[in-house]
């Protein structure tokens, strides 16, 4: 029967679809239809587009009990031959072969879309099915079951397959065409700044199968591949004008078009170039473009911008309208820079009004996530979804506000105590993300449990990664004043610390470091450091390369805050904080200093004795003083005067006593 052309939807690949392999011999036929049969009845969709269509699948496969059957009858079992099917059989076999090559082909190319390419493409890829459904059940109409060695329950099943696929129908469900004219009405109200309801968008997203921040961003990443595509078929298509004549348009692709004059966004000559609070310039259209889907900093160099202002760069504009006008271009100076404050007007209302929707859609999908935790029915949902909202907490202030005041802290801090690894790694760090914002701090400690969980898991987290970012928690709690003493408090916190900075992996031990250094920013903190043991574990982890920066802060902050004779009476103080000094990095030299002047200045003459003497320490002092950072070079210099002026006493003082000697004897 005629056909008409097969054309799939525009792939991403620019060559076209691979055509199905030419079977040598009845059996390779046969085995090549049995396996793209299971390919086809494989494929599924979480959009329905068809009732009829999207049993399609399901009528393949039964294609495969008829091709398994067909396949142990042609072989011959008592030899390497096989034997042939009958001519009009095989001649039907090759064209159903097509034709479920056809339907994969489609299939493959519907699950590569997007859900809205698909929802607006409804009619045009339910008839391409529906072409090939239909050529599918013409054949099977003229295959000669007679002619073939089939069981009687393998016919029954072809005849009703058969006229299955007869009654299917090209018809959109209804259900598809009301989504698809809801989501045009949410499109057009967020063009004008109208803040979207937000049942209306839940329900979108509910009917769309996107159920989570996961599914929307492979969502967002599949749709923004199809505008791409489709721009590029729309040049293609659009640079022969008509009679078959090139636009002048392409004409720009065809010259070499100076670097400084195409847009860092588009790569396409610049039509008007406007500069942004960075110094960056754009395309206008490109940039409110970019400003408009919700970003806030610099496309090129990914700085923050500070403002949105557009400046227009005439100088460059003057000099791409003198390259067209020498290559024969068109480029309407005057229409550009005569409607440059109305677009700058209507991007600003844009961008305000877009903003507003964008954060609205963030807020609902904080909601809906905490909304699905609070009822998740297993583990593994309340594994997924906490994921998702830390992810969401991951990026920006705004979405950290909507999470935690959707609930989602009273709801975190129980899993903080699961067994389940990667749930617990999921609930601390989506706690530790959301403690950046400043007013999630006070929700996490005045919420019942906050510090205990925290601390459980420092202390019998499943994982280090755990542990770690438990450890930034306290970190960034402790930003908080009052924060830190409250942590400190709990009779563990300082005690699960210690031992994580002594048993850990390097990367555990800086971040049990870094978690201690800001506890010790408060006085009243430090007799509890101290009898916590974290001298000692300092010392130890300062000879470590990786941690001696972390550990030689916290000896630093110890003794300058009341715990100078702790660090002097440890074993090995001195000697550790003098190696830190000759081989330790500029930020560990500069702690180390600091740390030797504190307790030298405040336990005596004793310690600056033993520091003293230790070997080429005047060398290692000098070399500090003309090679570290300007914080230590200081250190240096007042450990070189303590060193000086013990000197200058031991001196004065053996003086004295060969003075006396000396009176005693002429006496």
């Amino acid at each position: 029967m005629a056909t008409s052309p097969f054309r799939p939807f525009p792939h991403p690949s620019s060559s076209p679809p691979p055509s199905p392999p030419d079977p040598s011999s009845d059996a390779d036929l046969l085995r090549h239809l049995l396996s793209l049969s299971r390919d086809v009845s494989s494929s599924s969709s979480p959009l329905r587009i068809n009732p009829n269509l999207s049993s399609v699948p399901r009528n393949v496969k039964q294609l495969s009990f008829l091709f398994e059957e067909l396949l142990l009858a042609v072989q011959d079992e008592d030899d390497d031959r096989d034997l042939a099917l009958p001519r009009t059989a095989s001649l039907c076999f090759r064209e159903i072969l097509l034709v479920l090559h056809r339907l994969k082909v489609l299939f493959d190319d519907r699950d590569y879309r997007s859900r809205f390419f698909v929802l607006f493409r409804a009619e045009r890829i339910a008839a391409e099915i529906h072409e090939q459904v239909v050529d599918l059940a013409t054949f099977l109409d003229i295959l000669p079951l007679a002619e073939l060695r089939v069981p009687e329950d393998v016919r029954d099943l072809l005849r009703l397959l058969r006229r299955q696929l007869r009654r299917t129908s090209p018809a959109v469900d209804p259900a598809a065409l009301s989504l698809r004219r809801d989501v045009l009405e949410l499109v057009a109200g967020v063009e004008i700044g109208t803040v979207p309801d937000r049942g209306a968008l839940r329900g979108i997203f509910r009917r769309l199968s996107l159920d989570g921040a996961r599914s929307c961003r492979h969502e967002i990443e599949s749709l923004e591949r199809d505008i791409a595509d489709c721009v590029v078929d729309d040049r293609s298509d659009s640079s022969i004008g008509a009679g078959g004549s090139k636009s002048p348009f392409s004409e720009a692709e065809d010259l070499a078009v100076p670097a400084d004059f195409r847009c860092p966004i588009s790569l396409d000559l610049m039509r008007d170039p406007v500069v942004v609070a960075t110094g960056q310039t754009y395309d206008r259209e490109s940039i409110v473009r970019w400003i408009v889907s919700g970003h806030a900093t610099c496309p090129k160099s990914g700085q923050a911008l500070p403002h949105l202002e557009l400046l227009p760069n005439r100088a460059l504009k003057n000099l791409i309208a003198r390259w067209c006008r020498d290559n024969n271009l068109p480029y309407d100076v005057a229409d550009t820079i005569t409607s440059t404050s109305n677009k700058q007007d209507d991007a600003d209302g844009a961008t305000a009004g877009t903003n507003k929707a964008a954060l609205e859609a963030a807020r609902m999908m904080a909601s809906f996530l905490v909304e699905e935790l609070a009822t998740a029915p297993s583990t593994e949902a309340a594994h997924r979804l906490v994921h998702e909202l830390r992810l969401l907490a991951k990026h920006g202030s705004d979405n950290r506000a909507f999470v935690a005041e959707a609930g989602a802290i009273p709801l975190l801090l129980p899993l903080l105590r699961s067994a389940n690894a990667g749930l617990q790694i999921n609930a601390v760090t989506a706690l530790l993300n959301l403690s950046i914002l400043e007013a999630n701090k006070r929700r996490i400690m005045h919420a019942d449990g906050a510090v205990e969980g925290v601390v459980h898991v420092l202390a019998e987290g499943t994982t280090w990664r755990a542990k770690e970012n438990a450890a930034a928690t306290v970190l960034s709690l402790c930003s908080v004043h009052s924060y830190r003493r409250r942590l400190a408090r709990h009779p563990r916190t300082v005690e699960v610390l210690v031992q994580m900075a002594r048993d850990g992996p390097a990367s555990a031990k800086k971040d049990a470091m870094a978690a201690i250094l800001s506890l010790a920013a408060d006085r009243e903190n430090t007799r509890r450091l101290v009898e916590g043991g974290v001298v000692a574990a300092a010392l130890e982890a300062a000879g470590e390369p990786e941690v001696a920066e972390e550990a030689s802060a916290v000896l630093a902050a110890v003794a300058r805050r009341g715990g100078a004779e702790a660090v002097a009476e440890a074993k090995g103080a001195v000697a550790r904080l003098v190696g830190v000094l000759r081989r330790g990095s500029d930020r560990a030299r500069e702690s180390a200093a600091a740390a030797l002047v504190a307790v030298c200045r405040r336990t005596g003459a004793s310690i600056v004795a033993e520091l003293a003497a230790v070997p080429g320490i005047e060398w290692v002092i000098w070399e500090l003083m003309g090679a570290g950072t300007e914080r230590a070079r200081r250190k240096a210099a007042a450990l070189g005067r303590i060193c000086r002026r013990w000197a200058a006493a031991v001196e004065a003082e053996r003086t004295a006593r060969v003075s006396a000697m000396n009176v005693t004897a002429v006496a």
